[in-house]
C-alpha cells in the first residue's frame, strides 16, 4: 500500500505493508538512520522519534497509522538544536548509541516544559536506557538545555 508521510518537514511517498513499523521504514526506505532498532518491543528507547512533537516508539508504530502526522527524527533537528550542543557540551554520550532517541526525548520534554526539575527529566527517560551509563551527564545536558 502507498502511503504519504510528512517526515522531517518534506511529504514522502512510502510503498509499505500494512504492518511494517516506523522505524523500518524510516531506515529502510527513507535512509534516516538515526533511529535505531534494538529492543524491537519498545523497551529501550533508541527507536524514538517525535510523532506530533511526542516521543514514541517507532518499533512499535505501524507506518500507516504514522500517516497524517508530522514524524521528526534526529536528522530533522536544525544544525544550532539546543538540545544536541548541551549534549555536546556535556559529554552526554559515550558509544553514542543510545543518542538519537534520548535527543528526541529531550527536544519533546523541554519544549512541553518538562524538564523544569531533576525528577521530571529522569522520569521522562524512562523510556530510554544507556547501557554505558551516561545518565548523569544526560540530565546535566537537558538541564542546561530546559534553562
Amino acid at each position: 500500500m502507498n502511503v504519504s508521510l510528512r517526515v522531517n518537514g518534506r511529504a514522502v511517498d512510502v510503498d509499505v505493508e500494512p504492518h511494517d513499523m516506523l522505524v523500518d521504514v524510516l531506515r529502510d526506505q527513507l535512509g534516516l538512520t538515526g533511529p535505531r532498532v534494538t529492543c524491537g518491543v519498545g523497551l529501550c528507547g533508541t527507536c524514538t522519534v517525535l510523532l506530533d512533537g511526542q516521543p514514541v516508539s517507532g518499533c512499535l508504530l505501524m507506518t500507516p497509522l504514522a500517516a497524517g502526522h508530522e514524524i521528526t527524527t534526529v536528522e530533522g533537528l536544525p544544525d544550532d538544536d539546543t538540545v544536541v550542543a548541551a549534549f555536546d557540551r556535556n559529554h552526554a554520550f559515550q558509544c553514542g548509541y543510545c543518542i538519537p532517541g534520548m535527543v528526541m526525548t529531550a527536544r519533546a520534554m523541554v519544549d512541553s516544559g518538562q524538564a523544569s526539575t531533576t525528577e521530571e527529566i529522569r522520569e521522562g527517560l524512562g523510556g530510554n536506557l544507556c547501557r554505558c551509563g551516561c545518565y548523569l551527564k544526560i540530565i546535566d545536558a537537558i538541564e542546561e538545555a530546559s534553562q
